[in-house]
């Protein structure tokens, strides 16, 4: 059965300095990728911070999400000029398609939506993008060795990895970050940005975003 208007909510995210918005789908009944997290909101806004991303920055730069889930993170991307790449396990495909499809009046860039899932084949994506971003995605303890992976194999010495996640307390939460950035340090070196460096609105002490390049 297709799904109807009542199955999704909607949340405005401002980009383009405030100048524009993107409406984003969310279902209401889904897994962890089928709403907008609020790490993905502080790695948005970062996109857009001069001091690191200079005016036109973003101008068609190759860029690709891993588990893009909504797809609102690329979809910033894309309306500051990037090219970019939304990518997630393929049931959520259609959701980012449908995000793609409402906002394609406010994005400067291309977008498409692709499956795929961590730890398979990449070469479809390849040559490597300029930017791969990466909103919360340090959740599934069964998951980290296929993602660090698929981050491997999506970069070289050129490309920059932009990553968020939620510090996460609860059950086994602490234990898979640590095993998660015990992987990714073998082969990336990694760079917290200080809170103060964030948006003034989109940012907490407890949302952490890095900046990884490889070895």
């Amino acid at each position: 059965m297709a799904a109807g208007a009542r199955d999704y909510f909607v949340r405005e995210v401002k980009c383009c300095g405030g100048k524009k918005s993107l409406f984003i789908k969310q279902m209401c009944v889904g897994d962890v990728g089928c709403v907008v997290w609020d790490a993905a909101l502080v790695l948005s806004a970062f996109l857009e911070r001069e001091k690191y991303f200079p005016p036109s920055f973003w101008t068609d730069k190759r860029v690709l999400e891993l588990g893009a889930g909504t797809g609102v993170v690329g979809l910033v991307a894309a309306a500051n000029g990037a090219d970019v790449v939304l990518t997630d396990l393929p049931e959520l495909v259609p959701l980012m398609n449908m995000n793609i499809t409402e906002n394609v009046a406010v994005l400067q860039g291309s977008v498409t939506a692709k499956p795929l899932p961590w730890g398979e084949d990449v070469s479809e994506h390849l040559p490597v993008p300029d930017v791969v971003l990466l909103a919360d995605v340090v959740y599934y303890e069964e998951a980290l060795s296929d993602l660090v992976k698929t981050m491997r194999d999506l970069a070289d010495g050129h490309t920059q990895l932009l990553l968020t996640y939620e510090e996460r307390t609860t059950g086994n939460k602490p234990e898979i970050e640590r095993r998660f950035f015990q992987l990714v340090k073998e082969h990336f070196t990694v760079e917290e940005v200080h809170t103060s460096e964030l948006d003034p609105v989109y940012r907490s002490d407890d949302i952490h975003v890095l900046v990884l390049n490889c070895k």
